[in-house]
């Protein structure tokens, strides 16, 4: 979609087009391209309705019924916070008294509405110009306009000295291609900019790719890795002021946020395999804060490279998934085989670390006959490939 295809489908006839579209969204391709052709929709008009009704079904997973009414592309979409974390984030802000916020990069504007339903007035700064457009109507859906001012510029020009706070989300894929950039040198802005922020603006948060170098997180920053449903979604830094902890996992499960934090640099004790073994949730993971959730629930680890835990109880935690250990294999297909058919287990799931075993191939290889289902934990025990046969804890 580019500048004129978006106004045409603001006008009465692009709005009756969306309209249409959304009535066939989801099903036949060329059945729906027919259905708004005989409604008398240009074909020009007629794609950009049938794509933008699309992505708006696509977007109902991260911005719920308000997607019905806001504007995307591709790109952005796949690249926008979901509205749970847009909020959560926002309301954090709010509470460490931001009333005004600058949006470096605001891409579609799902945190700068954020921010906006938090009672925060944003400044919205966007490169492309048809990304600001977009950005500027999804305010204007939202009934957010009076709080939310889009430019369309370039963000390391935007003077900051009129904000109490910033958020900068820079953008990690190459314009036109959509490909991921790895190398943070390589943002937009770049690297440097973004990490110069904090020392600008006592208040600023800075949104970052999951698999962050821990290395490159700034000294003193606070880095907070996201999931949502044990989906690993995304990593912020909190700086200056906003800075709690130096590491923290946030873990989002339906209505509740559960919060645990540590250094990052503790070493979780290592021993044997025992009666239960913990399956932690990524965003643990990837916060370094194995030891920490090993010591809420006295556990170790068997292998001090891999992220299970293990331990004599079963507790209930939002942090982890729990499994019951019946045996311990060293691995081996035909021993694995025999004992699963002694069982008769048909179904297993299959949770894998620190091996390198495809595990659809090894589901095809263990040819299951029975009718009981089992788990099979594939990992290393010190250093040796084990297979752990597992029952869920209820």
């Amino acid at each position: 979609m580019d500048l004129e295809q978006f106004a045409a489908l603001r006008t009465p006839e692009g709005l009756a087009a969306l309209d249409t579209a959304a009535g066939v969204a989801g099903g036949d391709p060329l059945a729906a391209a027919v259905a708004l052709r005989s409604a008398g929709v240009p074909g020009g008009l007629a794609a950009a309705a049938l794509t933008q009704a699309e992505l708006r079904r696509r977007a109902t997973g991260k911005f719920g019924p308000a997607a019905a009414g806001m504007f995307f592309t591709r790109p952005g979409l796949e690249q926008a916070t979901r509205r749970v974390v847009a909020d959560r984030r926002a309301r954090r802000l709010r509470a460490a008294g931001v009333r005004t916020l600058a949006d470096l990069g605001c891409g579609l504007g799902a945190d700068a509405l954020a921010a906006a339903r938090a009672g925060i007035r944003v400044y919205a700064v966007e490169a492309d110009p048809l990304t600001a457009a977009l950005a500027e109507a999804n305010a204007q859906a939202a009934g957010l306009a009076d709080l939310v001012t889009v430019e369309c510029g370039d963000a390391t020009a935007f003077d900051v000295t009129g904000v109490e706070a910033v958020f900068c989300d820079p953008a990690r894929r190459r314009a036109g291609t959509g490909r991921r950039i790895f190398d943070p040198n390589s943002y937009s802005p770049p690297w440097d900019f973004v990490t110069g922020l904090a020392g600008r603006v006592p208040r600023t948060v800075v949104k970052v790719a999951p698999g962050i170098d821990h290395a490159l997180i700034p000294p003193g920053a606070e880095a907070e890795w996201v999931s949502v449903d044990g989906d690993l979604v995304e990593a912020a830094l909190w700086c200056g002021e906003l800075a709690d902890f130096p590491r923290r996992a946030t873990v989002l499960t339906g209505e509740s946020v559960h919060r645990l934090a540590g250094s990052g640099t503790r070493e979780a004790p290592v021993g044997a395999v025992r009666r239960f073994v913990y399956d932690p949730d990524p965003a643990v993971v990837r916060a370094h804060l194995i030891a920490e959730l090993a010591a809420d629930l006295d556990a170790t680890l068997a292998d001090p490279t891999i992220a299970y835990l293990y331990a004599d109880t079963a507790q209930r935690t939002p942090y982890a998934r729990c499994l019951e250990v019946t045996d311990v294999l060293p691995f081996s297909l035909k021993r694995l085989r025999a004992l699963l058919r002694e069982r008769r287990v048909g179904r297993v799931e299959i949770l894998k670390r620190g091996s390198a075993l495809e595990p659809e191939r090894l589901r095809r290889d263990l040819r299951l006959s029975g009718n009981q289902p089992a788990s099979l934990v594939l990992t290393r025990v010190a250093t040796a490939p084990t297979v752990l046969v597992c029952r869920p804890v209820a």
